[in-house]
């Protein structure tokens, strides 16, 4: 190897031919030496002291390397340093086995392998197509009920494709995969904190290839038709130049789909304004939506305004997306299960975790026998998903909720590397009907233009169809229960300005039932109950033929669609086969419209 004087920039590694250019900012107070190792050694094979410099830039170039035979680390000011850019690491290939960096038992490793990306390019769904599914990637199908082979991996994501295809989705939100330690005083299995923002994670990776797996189920997901977003939680130290050329540095070299970044920190500005990542989906995490629908959910007075707010709000404005739960809080199932956290074994005195969950137990504070309460449960969890699939923004499922999955009450399992935190997948068997509830909700959504328009819909009639692209109605038509204890809503969406039917959604989260009147419908059409919160998704719709008013149960939601009465067809019955509950197909910019 021979040292020659490189280049300051671009920070990292740069490889060209058998030349390796390292770039480094170091305080100008201090030493930097270049520390170069045989793959898998712990003691360095050559040591070069970085002299040259430009501002805080250290840097040098050694030719006649083979990269794929060496690995390196930093040392400055006495101290061993991984490479904050580095772009693949040696030493954490197996998850919860602590290294120790000061005695080179981690290092960098200069990546050289090419990757046949066979003409993969990023998907670039429009906003409102998109059905997100939130998922941590080991804890996704590390439980051995995953049932996959290559369980808590890049690859076992991969394996679950087919089901997640199936279910709807079209987008997966990663929780953080690049290099972070676990291995802490309580186990840091989320991954938030200060990190190797540039190397995957090779814990995650089956082969401990974490660079070649990543890359592996981008393309297989985009081969579905879903889309890849990584969660990017920078910390306040890392530099607004760094998280800049972080997301473009992931966006060019995985064809990542999007980012979620925390807007206090991160450059929003500046990367809205970045030109390679212009396509890309910048999207924020806000707590707005969440808090309104879980209140309205469980019968708070005072929601109705925010709910008709939050209903037709779009996402592509801000990159913001809705969901009723997420990490951080509990599951959907523990939503409706608990009054309160339960984070005692997270060992710090149930002091940790969100105070606020706006949640409700439904009678009885966790597990419970009695019939009518878990009853009661199912018919909240049902709700939940019709607020957040009928919602016009984008929607986000956490993993696991379209089944049941529990975490005892824990609402903060950033520690819990066990079957806690993890995805329990033996409930997939136990509530396939809420499942497939889920999966039909999803189908409707899809099938119905009006909930997913392009624009957002501002209550005016646009579209010079006689009615309003959006209007919300009560016990009275045309008249908004705004009323402070008001728990009922009705909502009617004019197919005329978004296409495919008219539909109108009646929303009862009082705990006693209500009558809603009907909107007029042009007089070749009636209304049809196509899903309800008792019912599901109907096998055979309901004509409600000269009906104006129809009565919801308690906690009941219940979708309508406007459409011609079979009856004029010489069929009497009022009823339809599933084939009819969802229009004939549209042009909806969907991958896997069923």
């Amino acid at each position: 190897m021979k040292e020659t004087q490189g280049r300051p920039l671009p920070l990292g590694t740069t490889m060209i031919g058998n030349i390796v250019n390292f770039s480094v900012a170091v305080p100008q107070e201090k030493e930097c030496q270049l520390l170069i190792y045989r793959a898998g050694a712990k003691k360095p094979h050559a040591v070069y002291d970085m002299k040259r410099e430009l501002g805080e830039v250290r840097y040098l170039a050694l030719e006649g390397i083979e990269p794929s035979k060496f690995e390196y680390n930093y040392r400055i000011g006495g101290e061993v340093v991984i490479d904050p850019y580095v772009k693949a690491i040696a030493g954490r290939e197996v998850w919860g086995r602590k290294r120790d960096v000061q005695k080179h038992e981690v290092r960098g490793i200069l990546y050289d392998k090419e990757y046949d990306w066979e003409g993969d390019m990023p998907l670039c769904l429009p906003y409102n197509s998109v059905i997100a599914y939130s998922l941590h990637v080991r804890g996704y199908t590390k439980h051995a009920s995953s049932k996959v082979v290559s369980r808590g991996t890049f690859q076992g994501v991969v394996e679950k494709l087919p089901y997640l295809k199936e279910l709807g989705i079209n987008q997966i939100q990663c929780m953080p995969v690049y290099d972070f330690e676990e291995c802490m005083q309580y186990r840091n299995y989320w991954g938030y904190g200060t990190a190797y923002w540039f190397a995957p994670k090779s814990s995650y990776a089956k082969s401990k290839d974490g660079v070649k797996e990543l890359k592996d189920m981008v393309k297989a997901c985009h081969r579905e038709g879903i889309e890849v977003v990584l969660e990017m939680p920078f910390t306040e130290e890392v530099s607004k130049q760094t998280m800049e050329e972080c997301l473009r540095y992931y966006m060019i070299e995985y064809h990542i789909d999007g980012f979620i970044l925390n807007p206090q920190i991160a450059p929003m500005e500046a990367i809205y304004a970045d030109p390679i990542l212009k396509k890309t989906k910048i999207m924020a995490h806000r707590i707005d939506f969440q808090t309104v629908m879980r209140r309205f959910l469980k019968g708070d007075e005072g929601m109705v305004e925010g709910v008709m707010y939050w209903l037709r709000r779009i996402s592509e404005k801000d990159g913001t997306f809705n969901c009723i739960t997420n990490q951080n809080g509990f599951t959907l199932n523990d939503l409706v299960s608990y009054d309160r956290k339960h984070n005692e074994p997270n060992g710090e005195n149930n002091q940790d975790g969100p105070e606020y969950n706006y949640s409700w137990n439904c009678g009885a504070e966790g597990p419970t026998r009695k019939k009518a309460i878990a009853k009661l449960r199912d018919g909240q969890i049902r709700n939940a998903f019709l607020l957040l699939l009928l919602a016009q923004g984008t929607p986000c499922i956490l993993a696991g909720d379209e089944f049941g999955n529990a975490q005892k009450g824990n609402n903060n399992v950033y520690c819990q590397d066990n079957p806690v935190g993890w995805t329990d997948w033996t409930h997939l068997e136990q509530k396939k009907d809420l499942h497939d509830f889920v999966k039909q909700l999803i189908a409707v959504r899809k099938n119905h233009p009006v909930f997913w328009p392009k624009k957002e819909m501002c209550g005016l009639d646009e579209a010079r169809c006689g009615v309003p692209d959006v209007s919300y109605h009560g016990e009275s038509a045309w008249r908004v229960p705004s009323e402070v204890f008001s728990r009922q809503l009705g909502v009617y969406y004019s197919g005329m300005a978004a296409g495919g039917e008219d539909c109108f959604v009646a929303y009862n989260m009082h705990w006693i039932e209500h009558s809603f009147a009907l909107p007029a419908l042009p007089r070749n059409k009636k209304w049809y109950m196509i899903a309800s919160t008792k019912e599901g998704v109907l096998d055979k719709v309901q004509c409600l033929r000269n009906q104006r008013t129809v009565v919801l149960k308690e906690r009941t939601i219940m979708v309508f669609a406007g459409r011609e009465e079979d009856g004029e067809k010489g069929d009497r019955s009022g009823e339809k086969n599933r084939a009819d509950v969802l229009p004939a197909k549209v042009d909806c910019n969907y991958n896997n419209v069923d």
